[in-house]
């Protein structure tokens, strides 16, 4: 199974819809909560030209953010990406 990391903030709603489906799924993460860590944000936001989360990657697949990981268990996608 994929690595999956998701980065985070505290009281965010869409982190915790994410995070909810990813343990429905069984899968186990990696989460980087962003709160108090500025550098690393700066960091992420400038490699992804994104500056929401969650921001979420499977492997090295960079998958976005909330929207995007629902819209791969749809299509029918996400369980193939996990598998990797």
């Amino acid at each position: 199974m994929s690595t999956v990391t998701i980065y985070t903030k505290h009281g965010c709603s869409y982190c915790e819809s994410a995070k909810a489906l990813l343990h429905r799924k069984g899968v186990v993460f990696d989460e980087v909560n962003l709160d108090g860590k500025a550098d690393v944000a700066k960091a992420l936001f400038a490699r992804l030209g994104r500056r929401t989360v969650p921001q979420i990657f499977i492997g090295e697949t960079h998958v976005g953010g909330c929207d995007d990981l629902y819209a791969l268990e749809r299509q029918d996608r996400l369980d193939g990406l996990l598998a990797v």
